[in-house]
């Protein structure tokens, strides 16, 4: 008789499962990139000003701002960071090669522009928050501030910078939790969430307008497609900017799959500052924020039962606002940087260090130390965040009707060119942004 072993059972499943979701999580990881620092940089401290007046002065008016602008900024923004992966230049540098020099200048001076007030405003944001934290000098805050920022793009590198940046941007959790923990007309917000509220004055659409420039926004553009490109040459499909890429059809699944998580996380964050501020402001009066307090406000009922709350709550609003702006005013800068380079000719990238891109990294400077300047000329911190959005929503016009050119250019894009979809949403949003600069200005002369 022969005697069998025994048999051992070795239950593997669990391991081989845990192995793969930990697999999967981390090429997730890998994956997200300038979408999502894209992403999270549209919640800037101006986009938290805009959403945070809307609701103060429209209560939940604008709330389908926040659904109906998710298609139109995933269509721009993805067709932006094709347009880099496929050419393997910036917005700029593909003006440069393919129409013509005045063009080119226009579409800079623009960006620049809008750029440059958007630093100031977000610098003057940090500022000011940091004063409800600490009570020191406005000036002394807004100085450190630029001085911060301009060395920790220069002296490392960006992904590392905002890999630490990225944690501070968690207290925008803070609204979605005061919503929920806040009794709340639900039936009423879904309503407002799916129809479209519309009010023909001035107002409304200087609000609505900065709304739709402070998310659908010209240094968004130009960031995606040269970050991508970034992206590319550190992943090495892209010997070096302005080179022929290749891997381009797995690599821009990636990027839609980035854009697309970036550009969902940015408006529900829209969706729900608009909502708590709608909730706790509108209801009880305040509708007009004139302060980074004021806006604090909206986070109070979060952290009520907390001793000293009301400190509490300007401490978690200060946090958001200098951590996002901490994030946002360096995309803003290298835009800035990667529009005037690409018209020059000059080296560029974050990827370079400062001795061999010295243009590059001098329009970084330049660009945060003007802005800079603009906070002491004696204009309302919270209120030069709003015109500031409001600026961006006039001059993203221009800009996505020459996005939607190169998007639909077989002689620059290939078979990588946008198809219907991508181009038909893309004039629908040129269409509705059109739409509200023409109100705004004829309401304003009316």
């Amino acid at each position: 008789m022969i005697e069998t072993a025994p048999v051992i059972e070795i239950n593997i499943e669990p391991k081989i499962l845990e192995k793969k979701h930990s697999t999967r999580f981390g090429r997730l990881l890998r994956i997200l990139g300038p979408g999502l620092i894209t992403g999270a940089a549209d919640d800037d401290p101006s986009g938290i000003a805009t959403y945070s007046q809307t609701g103060a002065q429209f209560g939940f008016g604008q709330l389908w701002t926040a659904l109906y602008q998710l298609p139109l900024i995933i269509a721009v923004q993805e067709a932006c960071a094709r347009i880099g992966v496929v050419t393997g230049k910036g917005l700029a540098g593909v003006v440069k090669e393919h129409y013509s020099k005045r063009l080119l200048t226009a579409v800079v001076i623009l960006v620049v522009i809008a750029n440059t007030i958007n630093i100031g405003a977000d610098i003057g944001a940090i500022a000011s928050a940091s004063q409800l934290v600490f009570d020191l000098p406005f000036a002394l805050y807004a100085i450190l501030s630029a001085i911060l920022v301009v060395a920790l793009e220069i002296l490392i590198s960006y992904k590392n910078y905002v890999k630490f940046l990225k944690f501070l941007t968690l207290s925008l959790l803070a609204y979605p939790v005061t919503a929920l923990i806040v009794h709340e007309p639900w039936k009423q917000i879904f309503a407002a969430t799916l129809i479209p509220h519309m009010e023909f004055n001035f107002a409304f659409f200087f609000i609505v307008v900065g709304v739709f420039g402070t998310t659908i926004t010209p240094y968004m553009f130009f960031w995606q497609a040269s970050g991508e490109v970034e992206e590319e040459i550190a992943n090495h499909h892209l010997a070096q900017k302005g080179g022929t890429p290749h891997g381009i059809k797995k690599f821009l699944k990636q990027v839609r799959l980035d854009t697309t998580i970036g550009m969902v996380a940015a408006e529900i964050a829209q969706w729900f500052i608009i909502i708590t501020t709608a909730t706790i402001l509108f209801s009880h009066g305040i509708t007009n924020i004139t302060s980074a307090a004021d806006a604090a406000k909206a986070l109070e009922p979060l952290v009520r039962s907390f001793p000293n709350s009301g400190q509490l709550a300007k401490d978690i609003f200060a946090v958001g606002i200098i951590g996002l702006g901490l994030l946002a005013i360096p995309v803003l800068a290298a835009s800035t940087a990667y529009a005037m380079s690409e018209a020059f000719g000059w080296r560029e990238g974050l990827y370079r260090k400062f001795r061999k891109a010295r243009g590059f990294y001098g329009v970084i400077i330049v660009a945060t130390f003007i802005g800079l300047l603009m906070n002491f000329v004696g204009i309302n911190p919270i209120k030069a965040l709003v015109f500031a959005a409001v600026f961006n929503g006039v001059t993203a016009v221009p800009l996505l009707f020459l996005i939607n050119r190169i998007n639909a250019n077989e002689a620059i894009l290939g078979k990588y060119k946008g198809g219907a979809l991508s181009q038909t949403v893309i004039w629908i949003t040129f269409a509705i942004m059109s739409f509200g600069a023409l109100g705004l200005f004829y309401t304003l002369l009316a």
